[in-house]
């Protein structure tokens, strides 16, 4: 049987497993307890009372943190012309058209988020078996497929996360990092609940965020007392 390192059993100190934290000390505890060499990402996991297997319960949507994720995304914008020269303008790293669809289609896929105007989607369509599988395909709903090329790549590049539920009913995603200050953390996970919160499907019955962690990449999980996040 697998045994924790020493560094995760003394982060579990004083961590009762079985409690339900607020969320100003699940925060604090987690911050506490990343102690790895690098910053550590602060991820939230939630349990929604969902079947994501009916088209009426799925949840997938965007979210602006307020105090950006922390991490610095790549962008690559399917465009043409000045939207092309926009995108550039915006901080886009990767900008192309049939030229960028061909790297792609070779397996050069070197961006996080993949952003394309309309008139590029007969192009972008033919790369959906490559794009599809890894989360990366432009879609209208979550404003990746947008004539304001500059505008959504400045969204990405700001903080935006996008989430989605998985087959189980969960979501997670990360919201800042360990080396956040204790008011931007709390800020960003109340702003990724609330969005989940509104995102709530037509077909979702009976109770709909069911449970709600928090953990660092190398530290313990912290359970959330929902009632702490009543009013998100």
């Amino acid at each position: 049987m697998a045994q924790n390192g020493k560094r995760l059993v003394d982060a579990y100190k004083n961590i009762d497993r079985n409690s339900f934290y607020d969320l100003d000390a699940a925060v604090a505890l987690i911050k506490e307890r990343a102690t790895a060499k690098f910053d550590e990402t602060v991820e939230i996991a939630m349990n929604l009372g969902i079947d994501p297997r009916h088209a009426d319960q799925n949840v997938r949507g965007v979210v602006q943190l307020p105090n950006g994720t922390g991490k610095s995304l790549r962008v690559a914008v399917f465009a043409k012309g000045d939207k092309a020269a926009k995108a550039e303008a915006a901080g886009a790293d990767v900008v192309g058209a049939e030229d960028l669809a061909e790297k792609v289609q070779a397996g050069e896929i070197n961006f996080d988020r993949c952003i394309a105007t309309p008139d590029m989607m007969a192009v972008v369509g033919r790369l959906g078996k490559v794009l599809g599988p890894r989360g990366l395909m432009p879609n209208p709903k979550l404003g990746t497929v947008t004539n304001d090329v500059a505008e959504a790549v400045k969204a990405a590049k700001g903080g935006q996360v996008e989430f989605r539920a998985e087959k189980a009913g969960l979501v997670h995603a990360g919201v800042g990092k360990a080396s956040f200050d204790q008011t931007a953390l709390i800020e960003n996970v109340k702003a990724f609940v609330g969005a989940i919160s509104r995102a709530k499907p037509s077909g979702a019955k009976g109770t709909y965020i069911r449970k709600v962690s928090l953990s660092s990449t190398m530290g313990p999980g912290v359970k959330l007392d929902l009632s702490s996040l009543l009013g998100v």
